[in-house]
């Protein structure tokens, strides 16, 4: 089978080497490694063969053996022969070795995840006679190469099969001159990086790094391809860097090449509703999720699938349940447009509607593939609960119940089915079983086979090479798969290793509370940190400490040999030296069990100040003890370590807003949003930062480069620096922190507390940002209104709100008149005007639906609310409604027991200034007309709308008796005080009225 790096391979060498090395691409594409690291070549650059100018460079024990490798390597490179023929050529050596570190890490691959298992040992071919023939010596060889694949304080898994092959890989990858003459040789680099992470129990950043460097250099590679190869090694090149991305957390990015590889696969999908039967005894034909997908060209053979799975596939457990169906049984029911029973048939594209969902045609390698990241994206984005389980589901039977040509794609579409299964109980035995298969297989597959070359044990996991019993019947070599179909799609899949998998099980077992199960995984592959996490799950602290001591410390008494089996040993003895490749994990366990900072700090020191997770630690410990100091500075350290967490930047952020160093805040949330734009607490909290921090000096100097990407108010897509130029506009960190809260609300609507805050900064814009205002009180409405009433408006902006349009925009009756001119003639440009201004959408438009439509039927408690009802209504030409908001807010006012019953002074003028303006307002609407009407002045020929129908034709009397009432009450507490006095002077005003 052919792969797009064999491919973009031969395409690169030059003319001169093509006919040379064309058999060693073959050999590669083939599965055939074992003739290219076994050349002449190799045996020289790795000391087994001489050559004449490697004669001084000898192998000694006290060397290391990359370093070794890489002298010889370079010393080989430069050397210049008389003899001038190209196998002696400098160029094609360069490709010879790239080759030869290809294969090595495809054999890597092969007995760390893939299998089958190799039929002869790499310690021969590559490690010198002194140390490969003695199986002690080949151990601690390949300890030491398994300690020096540590990175950031990070070890590496210490049982990796075979280091010898990924170091040899990387060492020749690492030669400038293959990096520079090669093409091809950053595409390797990043398998062989991402290999070299998958060996770590966490994601460095500095791999990251690296990984995200060489993917950026190869899109340039398919430049080199014809127009017939072009478009197949796109597609694959997008799907590997969206596994990588995938595997890093980059979420966005990943969905971004995933619809680019879609494109250019011509892949049609849709996940949509189908009728169909999910139990046996159903009867009623409800709603299932399906994934209908159909490749540009269906199948390798262009025939529907009849298999259950790829040719010499593993094996797919059966449910067997005395209720549900093996699978959905979909209706096969015609509707009336042709289709199937489609449910919301409009957003099914026409060319899967007539799709059998029980019988989809088989997809292309490249399709499943894309199917089952993007399965893995959801799960990755999104929450992880039933709805999300729920989603993911019909991708990974989609790629299942098709079928699938490839060996690895059907083997990862079980295992994805397998980890969804396993939360439901009707199906979590059956994922249970498919992945204990999974695990058995990919053991049986990785293991050592008896008849090695020259007889030796990988000399790591004494274990592995013992035979493995297994769930299922083990495969024979002629029913399993070959190497090259196993390899062929494996970067494309983000596939486990074995240890991983393996994991994987153990946390099943954990989770269903299988410990013996669980436990007997992790000792068997010597993963001590999760044991003792796996101990301290289960509230056995003690025991979990006492393993993680064991790793870090000599027994208490220094004879390790006897304390072995002593179960009341506490391992407080010396520490060894040199500490555990994996001290700085342990230190940080130790830590989190006992909440000891000191544990935290020893974790970094004995990491070189370079394991991220023990200021991290620290950080969130001083953070909890409100020590913002300390925690700032810990989350400092860690971020110099790995500046792409973005929830480090944010702790950051925080601890720096608790110490009001609010530009740094700016900075470090603007970094979270960068990392990730879809955080909503993150936009939050850099918006509440730019507000705290002001508008900054011009004389201030940005301390960073860096730019947010805030939406604008048009098109919410503009990037506004906040670290670039200094601000001229006063204002400019208030609309900065408006877009950022807007953001903030876009990603989380349920939120009251963000559109409070949006609510708040768009009043305090000068002039203030209306529109926002409106969407964002109105939202919190929707939230909080029922729980809440009234208390969920904010009286002042509302209040401001209705002013600004009341004094701004003309009555709304008016733009339903026609406005005439001195002559008589209707003015058509100020009745447009009008109208246009309070068309549907306008400001005064939204804010009378505010008001009338969301406020007026909230309110209980709030005077203020009826006042600006009062005022609004009267812009609205309707004294009536006006006057009864006046009414109601002064008997809210009157209700409260405090000035009648607590002789609260404020109150009781509260109460006199509200009895004062509700006579004031019975005075001023109640003798106008109901209809269109103009003031009387006089109180005496009052104009009507010809009915004579007026708004309060008894409002002296009404006017009287609210005074009346409120002094009636007030008697005994506040007669003769000035509010009194100011009530009997109304009241005499209106009786001599």
């Amino acid at each position: 089978m052919d792969d797009a790096l064999s491919r973009v391979l031969k395409a690169s060498l030059p003319p001169e080497i093509r006919d040379l090395v064309e058999d060693n691409v073959n050999d590669l594409r083939n599965g055939n490694f074992f003739t290219l690291i076994s050349s002449s070549l190799v045996k020289c650059v790795v000391g087994l063969q001489n050559d004449q100018s490697l004669d001084n460079a000898a192998y000694n024990d006290t060397e290391d053996w990359c370093d070794f490798i890489f002298r010889r390597l370079n010393i080989l490179l430069n050397s210049q022969y008389y003899d001038l023929s190209l196998e002696q050529s400098r160029m094609y050596k360069q490709h010879c070795l790239l080759l030869a570190a290809a294969a090595a890490l495809q054999l890597f691959v092969q007995v760390s995840l893939t299998g089958p298992p190799l039929a002869y040992s790499t310690a021969s071919l590559l490690i010198p006679p002194s140390i490969a023939e003695d199986s002690k010596t080949l151990r601690r060889f390949r300890e030491r190469l398994i300690a020096s694949r540590s990175v950031d304080g990070i070890a590496a898994y210490k049982l990796t099969p075979y280091p010898e092959l990924l170091c040899f890989a990387d060492t020749i990858l690492a030669s400038p001159s293959i990096r520079k003459n090669v093409k091809v040789a950053p595409w390797i680099s990043a398998r062989l990086l991402m290999m070299h992470q998958r060996l770590l129990s966490e994601t460095s950043s500095t791999l990251q790094d690296q990984v995200y460097e060489c993917l950026e250099q190869l899109p340039a590679l398919t430049a080199l391809l014809d127009e017939a190869n072009r478009a197949s090694v796109e597609i694959e090149l997008q799907l590997e860097r969206a596994a990588v991305k995938l595997y890093f957390g980059n979420d966005r990015q990943t969905r971004q090449l995933l619809n680019e590889a879609q494109q250019r696969t011509g892949l049609q999908y849709v996940l949509t509703g189908q009728l169909g039967k999910r139990t046996k005894f159903q009867e009623k034909e409800t709603s299932q999720l399906v994934v209908l997908a159909k490749s540009q060209s269906t199948g390798e053979d262009g025939n529907h699938s009849t298999s259950n799975g790829a040719s010499n596939g593993p094996e797919k457990i059966d449910l067997n349940d005395d209720t549900l169906l093996e699978s959905v049984s979909f209706s096969d029911r015609a509707t009336a447009s042709g289709g199937i029973g489609l449910v919301a048939e409009t957003d099914v594209p026409p060319s899967l509607r007539n799709l059998d969902p029980n019988k989809q045609p088989q997809l292309q390698p490249h399709d499943s593939i894309l199917l089952l990241l993007l399965a893995s994206s959801i799960t990755s984005a999104a929450p992880v609960d039933g709805l999300t389980r729920e989603e993911t589901l019909p991708y990974a039977l989609r790629v299942l119940e098709g079928g699938s040509s490839n060996w690895q794609i059907y083997t990862e579409a079980l295992l994805v089915r397998s980890r969804i299964e396993g939360y439901k109980s009707r199906t979590t035995e059956r994922g249970l079983l498919q992945l204990q298969a999974l695990v058995d297989q990919v053991i049986a597959d990785t293991q050592i086979a008896n008849n090695q070359g020259n007889g030796h044990a990988p000399a790591t996991d004494s274990a592995a090479s013992n035979s493995h019993s297994t769930f299922l019947p083990r495969p024979s070599s002629s029913e399993s798969a070959g190497v090259a179909e196993r390899l062929r799609y494996v970067y494309l899949l983000n596939a486990p290793t074995r240890w991983e998998l393996e994991t994987e099980l153990a946390q099943r077992w954990t989770s269903m509370g299988g410990l013996r199960s669980a436990l007997e995984i992790y000792e068997r592959l010597e993963m001590w940190p999760e044991t003792a996490l796996c101990w301290a799950a289960c509230d056995r602290e003690d025991k979990a400490k006492r393993i993680i001591k064991r790793q870090l410390n000599h027994s208490t008494a220094g004879k390790d040999a006897e304390a072995e089996d002593n179960e009341n040993e506490t391992w407080d003895g010396s520490p060894r030296d040199p500490p555990p490749s994996d001290a700085p994990r342990l230190y940080c366990i130790l830590g989190d069990l006992d909440q000891s900072p000191g544990m935290w700090e020893r974790a970094w020191e004995v990491s070189n100040g370079r394991y991220a997770r023990a200021q991290r630690s620290l950080g969130r410990y001083y953070f909890m003890k409100q020590d913002a100091e300390k925690a700032a500075e810990a989350y400092a350290k860690s971020l110099k370590v790995n500046q792409l967490d973005g929830q480090t930047w944010f702790a950051y952020g925080c601890c720096l807003l608790e110490l009001s160093r609010f530009q740094e805040a700016v900075e470090a949330f603007a970094r979270t949003v960068q990392l990730d734009d879809h955080d909503a607490e993150a936009w939050s909290n850099l918006a509440a930062a730019l507000v705290r921090r002001g508008p900054r000096e011009p004389s201030t100097p940005p301390s960073t480069d860096n730019s947010i990407d805030l939406p604008s108010a048009e098109d919410d897509e503009a990037a506004i620096p906040t670290s670039h130029a200094p601000e001229i506009d006063p204002q400019q960190h208030l609309r900065d922190a408006l877009r950022a809260f807007k953001r903030a609300a876009t990603l989380k609507q349920d939120s009251a507390r963000i559109y409070d805050n949006v609510l708040t900064v768009a009043a305090s814009l000068t002039p203030p940002a209306y529109f926002d205002i409106i969407a964002a009180q109105r939202r919190i409405i929707e939230l909080r209104g029922k729980i809440d009433g009234d208390k969920c408006i904010d009286e002042e902006i509302v209040e401001a709100l209705v002013r600004h349009v009341v004094s701004t925009y003309p009555p709304m009756s008016a733009s339903k008149r026609s406005t005439n001119t001195d002559s008589g003639a209707v003015n058509f440009d100020a009745a447009t005007a009008l109208e246009t201004q309070h068309r549907p959408g306008s400001l005064p438009a939204l804010t009378v639906d505010l008001l009338i439509e969301r406020v007026e039927p909230l309110i209980t408690q709030s005077a203020a609310l009826y006042r600006t009802l009062a005022s609004l209504y009267l812009w609205l030409e309707n004294p009536t409604a006006s006057l009864d908001a006046h009414a109601k807010g002064w008997r809210i006012i009157t209700s409260r027991a405090k000035w009648e019953r607590e002789g609260d002074e404020k109150e009781w003028e509260v109460v006199v200034q509200g009895t004062l303006d509700l006579v004031d307002a019975y005075e001023s609407l109640g003798p106008r007309s109901v209809g269109l009407s103009s003031k009387n002045e006089g109180n005496e020929d009052v104009e009507t709308n010809g009915d004579g129908d007026i708004v309060a034709r008894d409002w002296k009397f009404k006017a009287r008796s609210a005074i009346r009432g409120v002094m009636g009450r007030a008697k005994d507490l506040w007669e003769g005080s000035q509010g009194w006095e100011r009530l009997e002077e109304r009241l005499r005003e209106l009786k001599g009225q």
